[in-house]
Parts: structure tokens; sequence; C-alpha cells
């Protein structure tokens, strides 16, 4: 699994620019919490040649697909929780249950710094959860 602030990382592909050229299709790891976004392990390699010579070329954009063999989805994402298909709330919901079994263990542990992260992690939660419940109020409204 991939962490971030200790919530597990969801599985993705997305647009990231390096330097001035738009790179589509990057399989990307996003933090939910606090919106960190990282080029997928397995293809870091990759991605770093290929943003290297594209911006050398001077393209403005380019396909990550087209230039990359990538693994299939499902081993490039196995190793996520979450992945982006999936409804936002459940996303959250699981989120926050482990933010809630690791709250436990780090109160198990007696580490009081651990135990103010998971905090905040779960209060920003919280929030996310209390933004997508609005919005579905407002969308069936």
């Amino acid at each position: 699994m991939s962490f971030c602030c200790g919530a597990s990382m969801i599985g993705t592909k997305g647009t990231l620019k390096h330097i001035r050229t738009q790179i589509h299709n990057v399989p990307i790891l996003f933090c939910p919490v606090c919106h960190r976004v990282q080029v997928h392990y397995l293809v870091e390699n990759e991605y770093e040649i290929l943003a290297e010579y594209a911006h050398g070329d001077g393209a403005p954009e380019v396909d990550f697909q087209e230039y990359v063999d990538t693994k299939n989805g499902a081993e490039l994402y196995e190793n996520c929780v979450n992945h982006e298909n999936e409804e936002p709330m459940d996303i959250v919901k699981s989120q926050i249950d482990m933010a809630l079994d690791l709250l436990m263990v780090a109160k198990d542990l007696g580490d009081a710094e651990w135990e103010e992260q998971l905090k905040k992690r779960l209060k920003l939660l919280s929030q996310r959860k209390s933004k997508l419940n609005a919005k579905k109020a407002s969308n069936k409204a």
C-alpha cells in the first residue's frame, strides 16, 4: 500500500506538468487528505525519461500511454486500497475506518505524536465527508 500522511493513496491516471510539457495518462497515486500527487513508483523512471525527452523536444503535451508500455491497471494498482472509479463517499468512509483503526494502534503504543496526526487526518476526512453529504443533499433538491 502507498501511504501519504497516513491515508492510503488512491490509484488513478492523471495529467502532470513537467516544466512546460503536459503529460497525460500518467499512472499516479493521489492522497485524499492532503491532495498530494505522485507518479506511481512502478513507472517513475519511465515518466522521468519521457518528461525530459518531451521537454527537450519542446513538445507542449504528450500521452504517456503512447510512449510507455505500462503494466495493466490491475497490476499497477493492486496495492491501492481505493481507486478513482469508486464512489467518493465510499473512499472517504474507507479512509476514516483505516484512520480509526490506526488511532487505536497509536493509543495502544502510547505514540502521542502519531495520535495527533491521525486526529488531524480524521478531522479533514470528516470535513470532506460533510462536504460530500452537503453536495448530495443539494443535488437532490
